[in-house]
């Protein structure tokens, strides 16, 4: 019953998932505890989730972050912080993806696919797409504001930024490879017609830095955990309103961002997380004939892949690795998070992908095929590092 259990929870949750990524997972951890779990137990892990001090902050803090992507587009900052970077082509290529992928918004890839468009003058739509899809979230592997970065680290007991510190290899990799693959061959010239802003430069900037900023701090000064993420978000959401020179529609930001969703996801992660702790589902895939290392990363990346997400792989192979082994260190987070990040993003149906191959009017196969090749690398060199720790 445990395996059927669990089976059914994942179909539920990959099939669900598809349309509403917070659904599948609250119906996924309702067809398991269902299975592997009497009803009062079930309730109440449902209970324990909903009143828990720690995951309430958390998912208020990941509610609010898409609120700042949406006050920064709305009053114009983020272009204008764009605009006047004033580097090399290729350079204001990867930093447009790069910039955009720090705000979580939905459609995000279609704010910098334009960005692309225009400062990629003779750049064929291919290399465009790659870039935008490579670069987009290559900042994600070790942004302290990230969500999915953030939840996996309280899954595992770990320090996001110590965390960080381990992922900061595969990081460098990722934009050596992106660079060598997609960039050197691009040498063309922008052209500006505005006059450089100093202001337009630096007051984005500092938008963009301020959360972060914070959120260390806090943390580091005053032992603060989600609470330090919450009031750096907040904060520079306030600022971004500030100094905007024109007014926000508030109301019409909250509907664009839609901050409930992205708050019920991190809900449906930490139901399922407690759901799965609960039953025996771990300790019976932890018990099969496999390295408990190799059952996390192959899966992460497979269930990455499959989905075209990083919450739902996390929130599974994470407490599977647990359960085997008893604690993840930060070196096996990194090689986890890595392999399931990749996975993510050379996924068919991960909709920044999608959605930047529909604008550039090309096949998105062949957008994974181009990305293949440094993917391969690094899940090779992920490999090797595994072998050697383990």
């Amino acid at each position: 019953m445990i395996w059927i259990g669990f089976a059914a929870s994942l179909a539920a949750a990959l099939v669900i998932s598809r349309k509403n990524l917070a659904l599948g997972l609250i119906v996924g951890s309702a067809v398991l505890g269902l299975f592997t779990l009497p009803v009062e137990v079930l309730l109440r892990a449902v209970a324990d989730t909903l009143t828990d001090p720690s995951i309430l902050m958390i998912t208020a803090a990941m509610g609010i972050i898409p609120l700042l992507g949406g006050t920064m587009k709305e009053s114009g900052q983020v272009e204008s912080l764009v605009n006047n970077l004033r580097i090399k082509q290729r350079h204001l290529m990867t930093l447009s993806a790069a910039i955009m992928g720090l705000l979580p918004m939905p459609g995000g890839a279609l704010l910098s696919a334009p960005i692309l468009d225009k400062g990629g003058v003779g750049v064929e739509n291919v290399r465009k797409s790659a870039i935008n899809n490579w670069f987009r979230h290559i900042f994600l592997l070790v942004y302290p504001l990230c969500p999915a970065l953030i939840v996996s680290a309280k899954i595992t007991g770990l320090d996001v930024y110590h965390a960080i510190m381990y992922l900061l290899p595969v990081f460098v990799l990722a934009v050596i490879l992106g660079y060598y693959f997609f960039l050197r061959h691009v040498n063309g010239q922008m052209v500006y017609h505005d006059r450089f802003s100093l202001s337009g430069l630096t007051i984005p900037l500092a938008i963009v830095m301020c959360a972060p900023v914070l959120d260390f701090s806090l943390k580091r000064l005053f032992g603060l955990g989600a609470a330090a993420t919450l009031m750096g978000v907040c904060t520079a959401i306030a600022l971004s309103v500030f100094v905007s020179r024109q007014k926000l529609d508030i109301r019409r930001i909250i509907t664009q961002t839609r901050p409930w969703f992205f708050s019920s996801i991190i809900i449906g992660m930490f139901l399922y997380l407690r759901v799965f702790e609960q039953s025996d589902a771990g300790r019976a895939i932890a018990s099969l004939p496999l390295p408990p290392v190799v059952t996390a990363t192959a899966g992460g990346f497979v269930l990455a892949f499959v989905t075209g997400g990083v919450q739902l792989p996390a929130s599974i192979v994470f407490p599977v690795y647990l359960t085997a082994v008893g604690e993840v260190t930060p070196i096996m987070f990194a090689l986890i998070y890595a392999t399931t990040y990749f996975g993510y993003n050379i996924s068919p149906i991960h909709p920044c992908l999608v959605v930047t191959c529909e604008y550039f009017r090309v096949p998105v196969r062949t957008v994974i095929m181009r990305s293949l090749t440094p993917t391969l690398i690094i899940l090779v060199v992920i490999a090797v590092v595994t072998l050697l720790v383990t």
